[in-house]
């Protein structure tokens, strides 16, 4: 019996990207003996729906071709329906950092098309906020001022998008307070010019958030940015993108199962890419260990 695949697509992922892959990736799953059908999701946040009608048709491996809120938004179809299935990765997106953590060659069809075919699952933790779930991070302050900004720019693509916007937004963004708490233990309330709450390593098209994080381990890694000058942004940014960040007098790292954060007021905020607005200014961000299977490179 032929394996039985569900992709969704967001057409409108990396600009128009995720459209033009639809035929590839669905050959590619054909070629290989698959049995396969797909649906578009419409609109913003439409995958989860998509992804859900496909789970009630009694479909368990789904592939998603998208970015890094396209697959967060099936996975957390998956989810939600307490289904054991398994999601796999297509990149059609502009950052795709959830494949980079996992070694998956999304943005290599074929090759895509053989981890979904013949590769194997793992077993990885996603992370927690109101009544969102996110596989890669959840951002606060400069992360949500650049996702903003990257909606503007419409003549670069793919990671060069992120990387533009976040030099725009190194000397525009003005910082924030928060009060950040370790697993219910006090907190301690410093300005900020951004807090990321990661399950995987990278974000941001590149940026190397948490060396060395394990996302399957139950944990979450908080990487706060206390707000600076315009010359150590620069700076710190740039030891971002080596993942050499970590140990500089401005930067905090703590890892635990949960977070609490405390801000003046509801802020805004991004999972995997996402933009939402908080419906409280008191968070609890936490790990929900082994939820997702992903299909990953054979003997990865």
């Amino acid at each position: 019996m032929s394996q039985r695949i569900f992709v969704v697509v967001n057409p409108a992922s990396g600009k128009g990207r995720g459209a033009r892959l639809l035929e590839p990736i669905v050959s590619a799953l054909r070629s290989g003996g698959a049995d396969v059908e797909h649906g578009l999701s419409a609109g913003p946040g439409d995958e989860s729906a998509v992804a859900a009608r496909a789970l009630e048709q009694g479909f368990r491996t789904l592939v998603a071709v998208g970015g890094d809120g396209t697959w967060s938004n099936v996975g957390s179809a998956i989810l939600r329906s307490g289904h054991d299935a398994s999601l796999g990765l297509v990149a059609g997106g502009t950052g795709c950092d959830l494949a980079k953590t996992l070694g998956v060659p999304a943005r290599d069809v074929p090759a895509a098309a053989k981890v979904v075919l013949g590769g194997q699952t793992r077993t990885i933790d996603v992370g927690r906020i109101e009544d969102k779930y996110f596989l890669n991070v959840a951002g606060f302050g400069f992360d949500i001022a650049v996702i903003e900004d990257a909606r503007t720019v419409r003549w670069l693509s793919g990671d060069l998008v992120y990387l533009y916007s976040a030099l725009r937004q190194l000397r525009a963004f003005p910082g924030f307070g928060v009060e950040v708490a370790t697993d219910g233990e006090a907190g301690q309330r410093h300005e900020h010019l951004m807090l990321i709450v990661a399950n995987a390593r990278i974000f941001g098209g590149g940026f190397q958030i948490a060396p060395g994080g394990q996302i399957d381990d139950g944990r979450l890694d908080a990487v706060s940015f206390l707000n600076m000058g315009l010359g150590r942004r620069l700076a710190i940014m740039g030891r971002l993108m080596k993942g050499t960040h970590e140990g500089q007098p401005e930067v905090r790292r703590s890892t635990a199962a949960s977070f609490r954060l405390r801000f003046d007021r509801p802020p805004a905020y991004e999972t995997d890419g996402e933009w939402n607005q908080a419906t409280t200014a008191d968070l609890v961000v936490e790990s929900v260990p082994k939820a997702l299977r992903v299909l990953v490179l054979a003997g990865s």
